[in-house]
């Protein structure tokens, strides 16, 4: 691997000074930003994939719903269909990708959307009838078209940004620097008994802005799992062996927890958002029973019988959740940081 950086290190060094560049272009005003007259939160990241993003915009969707028409819009990753997307009762994960496809299924008294161009995407949603009282954008920090009022930058616990260098020597889709425009820095995927020395080293090492508020958060896996047809203890597997499918950036957090419950399976890892060929589904459909991820089971619920997934929250340590969703609410109900611009 350190041989492997040091041949693709030229092309993350043009890369990063793209990247620059750009984001100079958008600090100076040459490329325009833009502003919407409702909340708009950011979710994002610095790098690609396995900060535990969905789990997060659900956590938001979640807390903001049963006060504010929320609406989700995400860009659709690998998804068939072209342009702006609104989800309804027809569509699947071709025209929306998995993730935005898994929104629409549990939240379906919220707004979802895709379109790649989210200034555009936010237009066609304050239009809509009825139109959103907040939108969340998802996987969006890097996209500065669009200048959200509040910004969630998440980084995983054991690959912080602040030690990783740019693609494709390293997985940094954006600048270290532009940590700087987020209001809220999230650690997720923490020890669930990470120390306060620990949690000391790493705000020292992030060295957050005045007006920067950092947390930290780790996961929890339900204790049940669910199929299209029913929900059952996880515990009823456990004399029994299993397949363990997954296509996300990082499956080794879940394969710890199944292991620690005791749990027998086989696992066939596939990169994230995986498009899952003939091949492979007639190899899996010998199998007598499978588990997934909710995001792998979107693309695999009508191609795989007797499907079971296992869902995942995010979990705010040393207290902290209690401060998060008041600064959440501080800014939608436009007393936050950013409200003056929306």
């Amino acid at each position: 691997m350190c041989i492997l950086r040091k041949i693709l290190w030229p092309f993350s060094v043009l890369y990063g000074l793209a990247v620059k560049v750009r984001n100079l272009l958008y600090d100076r005003e040459v490329f325009r930003s833009v502003s919407f007259d409702i909340p708009v939160i950011c979710v994002g990241n610095l790098s690609v994939g396995g900060t535990g993003k969905t789990p997060m915009v659900e956590y938001l969707v979640r807390l903001l719903k049963t006060g504010f028409h929320t609406a989700i819009l995400s860009r659709g990753y690998r998804r068939k269909s072209e342009g702006f997307v609104l989800a309804g009762p027809e569509t699947g994960v071709e025209e929306l990708g998995d993730e935005p496809c898994q929104y629409h299924r549990k939240f379906p008294d919220i707004t979802v959307a895709v379109d790649a161009d989210r200034v555009n995407g936010i237009n066609r949603l304050v239009t809509a009838h009825p139109s959103p009282e907040v939108v969340v954008l998802d996987d969006a920090f890097q996209h500065r078209r669009v200048k959200a009022g509040f910004n969630i930058l998440l980084t995983s616990c054991d690959s912080r940004y602040t030690g990783d260098i740019f693609l494709p020597a390293g997985n940094l889709r954006d600048s270290r620097k532009e940590a700087k425009r987020a209001n809220v820095i999230i650690v997720t995927k923490c020890r669930e008994d990470m120390s306060t020395a620990k949690r000391d080293a790493i705000l020292k090492q992030l060295a957050p802005e005045d007006h920067q508020h950092v947390f930290f958060t780790t996961i929890a896996y339900d204790e049940k799992i669910d199929s299209a047809a029913t929900t059952i203890p996880l515990t009823d597997w456990r004399k029994e062996h299993f397949t363990l499918v997954t296509g996300i950036a990082n499956a080794a957090p879940l394969v710890k927890f199944l292991k620690d419950k005791g749990l027998s399976f086989e696992h066939y890892n596939y990169p994230d958002h995986h498009d899952f060929n003939e091949k492979e589904l007639k190899m899996l459909r010998k199998k007598s029973r499978i588990l997934t991820t909710e995001k792998d089971f979107m693309r695999l619920k009508d191609r795989l019988d007797g499907i079971f997934f296992i869902g995942i929250q995010p979990v705010f340590l040393f207290g902290q959740q209690e401060e998060f969703d008041r600064l959440v609410f501080q800014y939608v109900s436009g007393k936050g940081a950013g409200s003056e611009g929306n």
